[in-house]
This record gives structure tokens, C-alpha cells and sequence, in this order.
């Protein structure tokens, strides 16, 4: 009996081994979040000083090298947090806080800052 060979999938006109139709850079880099229409909402804080951002999605990011004991201090940071406030607050969130305490200092002390008196000394 003859063997029967059966066609490609995707059709009989098809060329052996071409590839599928690919999206173009419109639908690979489309937005996949709605935009916000209108003013900011009412919870904001009235200042304008930066705050820590909390527990959101971030779209930026950046790397900071530590050195152990800046790690360790940092970690038991974070258990002292937990103890006192009772929950589970992760590394980065409460660096972007020290971040937003050091900027907010910056802003209000200018020369006289704690931060600029750090990075003086260093």
C-alpha cells in the first residue's frame, strides 16, 4: 500500500519551513495599562516634598552596591521596622523611604543638610 504523506500545518500552499508572520514593533511596544484621565487624586500629600513610594510597581530601576555591614545594618533595619510597626516591609521600600527623608532634607536644608554634610565627609 502507497504511504500517504499529509500537508504542512498551516496549509498546502505554504512553504516548507517558512516562518510565521511576526507583530510588528506597534504591538510588541504597545501600552498595557490605561492611562489616567484627569487631576491626581485627593490622597496625594499637599507638599511637594518627595515621598516614598510604597508597594507599587516601579518602572525605573537602579543597582547599589553595599558593602556588608551597610547590608546587615540595612537588614536589621528592616526587622526593627517589622518589630515596631508589626508587618513585613521589604529592603527596597524602605530604601526608597531613606531616599525620600534624604531628599526631602536636601530640599529643606540645602548646604545645612544632613546629606550634603555626609557626602562632605566622604
Amino acid at each position: 500500500m502507497p504511504r500517504r504523506v499529509t500537508p504542512p500545518a498551516g496549509g498546502a500552499g505554504k512553504r516548507p519551513g517558512a516562518r510565521p508572520p511576526m507583530p510588528g514593533a506597534d504591538e510588541l511596544f504597545r501600552a498595557t495599562t490605561p492611562k489616567q484621565a484627569g487631576p491626581p487624586a485627593d490622597d496625594a500629600p499637599a507638599d511637594d516634598a518627595p515621598a516614598p513610594s510604597g508597594r507599587v510597581r516601579h518602572d525605573e530601576k537602579i543597582t547599589v552596591y553595599v558593602t556588608a555591614d551597610e547590608l546587615l545594618a540595612l537588614e536589621q533595619a528592616r526587622l526593627t521596622v517589622r518589630s515596631v510597626l508589626g508587618r513585613n516591609v521589604d529592603r527596597g521600600r524602605l530604601v526608597r523611604a531613606a531616599l525620600a527623608a534624604a531628599l526631602e532634607d536636601l530640599e529643606h536644608g540645602g548646604a545645612d543638610s544632613d546629606l550634603v554634610r555626609r557626602l562632605g565627609s566622604t
